[in-house]
């Protein structure tokens, strides 16, 4: 027992440092990137030496790949959120905008300009092939006119095309023509593009969602 009460402290301890990490390598990409990140800089930020601060993350690639898996586990949790009782392609559109919208750093640590000698581990790409089966999922929904058929339910059924085998022509087709034309418009407008223009990013982002689920 007196094991477990003086390790629980020090596990909170542990998790609340992480986390203040984590919040300060954000701030750092806020302001010059992910490829200027540096583990030193935070710990002296944190009034920690370096090597105290490589206690809780072994390297820069072992930080970003936690960011980067918060990121991924945050907007899968956004998907499945937008994709109850069943799929919805438009539920997902509205809620990748917002989820973007919210925090465009972690958007573009997903979708932007890759970090130059990194490389993401097998279960990050796991959850990526997740949210791209949710797609296909609402997809194949859309085709087949059954869009109430619990999440759970498409993802068994679809799951083997997130395990590299065939998915339906036509869903898959369709799914990653959603995918990639919305996240043009995305990152265009994320990355100011649009200002000056006249006109309504909103608008434009439904107007191209409407395109894409014309039948």
């Amino acid at each position: 027992m007196a094991e477990t009460g003086t390790k629980a402290p020090r596990e909170r301890y542990r998790t609340q440092v992480r986390a203040e990490i984590k919040e300060r390598a954000w701030e750092q990409i806020a302001t010059a990137g992910t490829s200027a990140l540096s583990l030193n800089a935070i710990a002296k930020q944190m009034g920690m030496s370096g090597p105290a601060l490589y206690r809780y993350f072994a390297s820069r690639d072992d930080l970003i790949t936690e960011l980067i898996r918060d990121a991924y586990q945050s907007l899968a949790d956004t998907f499945r959120a937008a994709a109850e009782p069943g799929p919805d392609a438009a539920a997902l559109a509205h809620a990748l905008r917002g989820w973007a919208l919210a925090d465009p750093q972690r958007y573009f640590l997903m979708y932007g300009t890759p970090v130059p000698g990194y490389h993401a581990p097998d279960d990050i790409t796991a959850i990526s092939s997740r949210i791209m089966a949710t797609l296909l999922d609402a997809f194949t929904a859309l085709h087949s006119g059954s869009p109430g058929t619990p999440l759970d339910a498409h993802l068994d059924e679809h799951r083997g095309w997130a395990d590299g085998h065939p998915a339906p022509p036509a869903a898959l087709r369709r799914a990653l023509a959603f995918w990639t034309r919305l996240h043009g418009v995305l990152s265009l407008e994320l990355a100011g593009h649009f200002r000056g223009m006249d006109l309504d990013p909103e608008q434009l982002f439904t107007a191209e969602l409407d395109t894409l689920l014309e039948r």
